[in-house]
């Protein structure tokens, strides 16, 4: 029973699958028309989206999915892995608290930022492995040892402390470029760009995310698992 509990748990705390949906869902919609990718988009990120390009829907949707690997699948395992249910259930709870009301907005800005620090500090670990997870994938198009370098030079250009190492991987597997400014509830942010490769996304690097996130995923649940089988006490 305590086994089937534990199971459970971990499947309605994984949010992976969920957002692979919405990744490929955003790129047929674009397919369609601008404006559907837009709103389509709109669905998975907390930025403006009724001004972005074609281009800047494109980039949202991978930020997002590289984002959401560590923070909705690797950080969720790494939790339960060390402190079982409760610590998984805990970071869930911080996490939530983060995406509704962590922002520098003058809305959130008083008491938002409490809740993005205790997030950062909860995915410290997480975000770094998901990056070293990703860029050992062995589903990932072949670059050499560039990419822990890439990963190393770009990892730190972003706002959060966390979540520039999962997208400077992702940038670097697929040779482009994220980041940039944005615009959230009316204010600007100028984050700066990881990557240099300008270059048009496609659906193909979509799909090749998508086999990326697959790969990681089941890296990191075979870790969970390992990890819970030389300490079955945190089970």
């Amino acid at each position: 029973m305590f086994i089937a509990f534990n199971a459970l748990t971990v499947f309605y705390c994984l949010a992976g699958t969920t957002l692979i949906r919405e990744v490929r869902a955003v790129f047929l919609a674009l397919d369609r028309s601008l404006e559907e990718g837009r709103q389509q988009v709109a669905r998975i990120v907390g930025r403006d989206t009724s001004e972005l390009s074609a281009q800047e829907v494109r980039t949202a949707a991978l930020e997002t999915l590289a984002e959401n690997l560590s923070d909705g699948v690797v950080a969720p395992l790494f939790w339960f892995a060390l402190l079982g249910a409760p610590g998984m259930w805990t970071y869930k709870m911080v996490n939530t608290l983060d995406s509704m009301i962590g922002y520098r907005t003058e809305r959130y800005r008083d008491f938002g930022c409490w809740a993005a620090h205790i997030d950062d500090i909860a995915n410290y670990i997480p975000a770094r492995l998901t990056a070293l997870l990703m860029i050992s994938a062995p589903s990932r198009p072949p670059r050499g040892g560039a990419l822990f370098s890439f990963v190393r030079r770009y990892g730190r250009c972003h706002a959060s402390p966390n979540s520039g190492y999962p997208e400077a991987a992702l940038a670097g597997i697929l040779d482009c470029r994220f980041g940039g400014p944005h615009y959230y509830f009316g204010e600007l942010f100028d984050k700066p760009y990881i990557g240099d490769n300008d270059r048009p996304l496609t659906t193909e690097d979509m799909r090749i995310a998508v086999r990326v996130n697959r790969t990681t995923e089941v890296m990191m649940l075979a870790l969970a698992l390992l990890a819970l089988y030389l300490n079955p006490l945190s089970a």
